[in-house]
């Protein structure tokens, strides 16, 4: 879409530049189009690019979520970012938490735009089981060692009908208080940074996250029907998220990995 639509500005390269100073982020590359930043910084990554590199698109057209589900979004009308982080003072069993952390990150910039939100266990934002925000994470090999690639596909700007699905929504949608991408990306950046510094300064200890979680999570008191790979399913009462980030679900632990859907269910 053109730059004559003035609800959707194109991304202020120089502004998120600027707001890098002092947080943990070491550049911002803006695309005007691309398949997926995912891919675009794995192959960054295995190139050397620097721990703390952002890629953030205007359009992206092959965006892909968790078991590869697509996600794609008109031009100028969502966030496309990904982030690369090593936090290697952490044991690697514990990166299982970044998605949940991300998920808070998330959570907590769209809440400061005036927007409802909750979190669905284990990697969407919602507001009233309407999906606002999806995140995907992928381990990489890099040359100084692995590393994480923590994607965020967030709808600012979609207009009812442009909606993929009608479980669908958009910050404009809910209301909030700017759907300007630069905006709602600096505040992502700055929340993720605090969020994961804190985190790797507990060497991943996930006590202060998971509580946060916790309180956040929408899934958690609700009958849910949690559907595996192979077919089977569980069904019961969503009781918490466990240390190592699984849910519960009547006394059973399941990870995201080990899961197809998680549904509610009347």
């Amino acid at each position: 879409m053109a730059y004559e639509d003035l609800d959707r500005p194109p991304l202020d390269v120089r502004a998120l530049r600027t707001a890098l100073t002092r947080t943990s982020w070491a550049d911002v590359r803006v695309s005007g189009r691309t398949g997926s930043t995912n891919a675009d910084l794995a192959a960054l990554a295995r190139e050397g690019a620097p721990v703390g590199t952002v890629v953030v698109t205007e359009q992206q057209t092959a965006g892909r979520g968790r078991l590869d589900r697509r996600w794609e979004q008109p031009r100028s009308s969502g966030l496309a970012v990904s982030m690369l982080v090593a936090p290697r003072e952490v044991p690697m069993h514990r990166w299982a938490w970044l998605p949940l952390l991300t998920g808070l990150a998330v959570d907590a910039t769209v809440r400061s735009f005036d927007v409802p939100s909750a979190l669905k266990w284990p990697n969407d934002v919602l507001v009233d089981d309407r999906k606002l925000a999806g995140i995907l994470v992928e381990v990489v090999v890099t040359p100084q060692g692995p590393a994480a690639v923590v994607g965020v596909g967030l709808n600012t700007g979609l207009r009812a009908d442009e909606l993929p699905v009608p479980t669908a929504t958009s910050m404009r949608l809910e209301g909030a208080a700017t759907t300007d991408r630069t905006v709602v990306l600096r505040e992502l950046l700055r929340t993720f940074d605090a969020l994961h510094r804190a985190w790797v300064a507990d060497e991943g200890e996930p006590t202060n996250v998971r509580e946060s979680y916790v309180r956040r999570c929408a899934t958690l008191g609700r009958r849910v029907r949690v559907e595996m790979p192979d077919g089977s399913t569980l069904e019961g009462t969503a009781e918490t998220v466990d240390l190592e980030g699984r849910l519960v679900v009547a006394g059973q632990a399941v990870s995201a990995g080990d899961v197809t859907h998680v549904r509610a269910v009347a």
